[in-house]
């Protein structure tokens, strides 16, 4: 449903094709296969009981009544720890670069290209002017820019903005992976060389295709144009199923925050062994419910459970069963 939605759109926003560019056919169905891989593997992660639960649960707390104060708690997460990286930051100085630049420049580089890949954006000289431009936006005019000036520089080259961000991003990664003891002994090539390469030979192609324009009058275009291709199809029809695939999945983590600030809010739940709070009464509560279908049961006779317990408690308890075990054997050594 959602890709036959996108398919309509990209119809309905390119005002029936008229302002799809056919050279990017290829790159389009590329969109629209990462888009059904994204959305099915995005509802096959949301059947699991506990991000189901947190799902639920974040988007009941942001309507109940509370939008405006966990409206600011998810823009101040989001601008934190999505756009600024700012929990890697604690990892250390060169991953947050790492990361940031990676983050900066992926974003900025969809942001622009599958909106021009849709058929949503396009831009044309302005009728009767040979030097200034017009973009258009769902066939709307929305600004006009003069030639040869700043503007229409960085626009025309903000992709190798985005390109030169990814290679440093990727770069700092590459090194990490070739210096970094822990990394070599648990990276794999699927899993950690595999997104970099890809990333990799799309910025470096793609700066290609702006070298070749610029300095070789477009003799190596057929050769960058259709490097550029493969490498980002490849990439797209990876991305629902590689490592990637977290960058859709780190915007649902924002709802765990809601979820968070309401436990801190709300009634805590008390341990009957070291009668101090633990944790929200809300948490313990999904948290028992979420066991239950997952088909555990902590219940105990008495309608208490074991997951009323803190970490302190339930070790108490632990160390109490051990005992009564040892005391009905006959034997506490041995």
């Amino acid at each position: 449903m959602v890709t036959l939605g996108l398919i309509a759109s990209v119809i309905v926003g390119s005002r029936n094709l008229q302002n799809f560019d056919g050279a990017l056919v290829a790159y389009l169905f590329g969109t629209i296969f990462a888009c059904f891989g994204i959305v099915y593997r995005y509802v096959v992660w949301l059947q699991r009981p506990p991000t189901w639960r947190y799902w639920v649960r974040g988007w009941q707390l942001f309507f109940s009544g509370k939008m405006l104060i966990y409206g600011w708690e998810l823009a101040k997460h989001f601008f934190n720890d999505f756009l600024c990286q700012k929990f890697i930051y604690h990892r250390g100085t060169k991953r947050w670069i790492a990361h940031l630049s990676l983050v900066i420049g992926c974003v900025m580089a969809f942001a622009v290209t599958i909106p021009l890949t849709w058929g949503w954006i396009h831009f044309g000289l302005k009728q009767g002017t040979i030097d200034t431009y017009e973009a258009y936006l769902w066939g709307f005019k929305t600004m006009e820019f003069p030639l040869h000036t700043w503007i229409a520089f960085n626009i025309f080259h903000i992709l190798d903005w985005c390109s030169v961000l990814v290679i440093i991003g990727v770069t700092f990664m590459m090194r990490r992976r070739l210096t970094d003891a822990g990394q070599i002994a648990i990276q794999t090539f699927e899993g950690d060389w595999l997104p970099l390469i890809l990333l990799l030979a799309i910025s470096v192609t793609g700066l290609g295709l702006t070298w070749d324009y610029e300095f070789m009058q477009g003799k190596a275009h057929q050769f960058m144009a259709i490097s550029h291709a493969i490498s980002v199809i490849l990439f797209l029809i990876w991305l629902p199923f590689g490592k990637f695939f977290h960058l859709f999945q780190r915007p649902a983590q924002l709802g765990v925050a809601i979820y968070r600030k309401e436990g801190e809010i709300g009634e805590q739940a008390i341990c009957p062994h070291t009668e101090q709070p633990f944790a929200s009464k809300l948490h313990i509560n999904d948290l028992k419910e979420v066991t239950k279908e997952l088909g555990f049961n902590y219940e105990l006779q008495d309608g208490t459970s074991h997951l009323d317990l803190s970490p302190q408690g339930k070790r108490a308890a632990l160390a109490k069963a051990h005992l009564a075990a040892r005391k009905k054997s006959g034997s506490y050594f041995g």
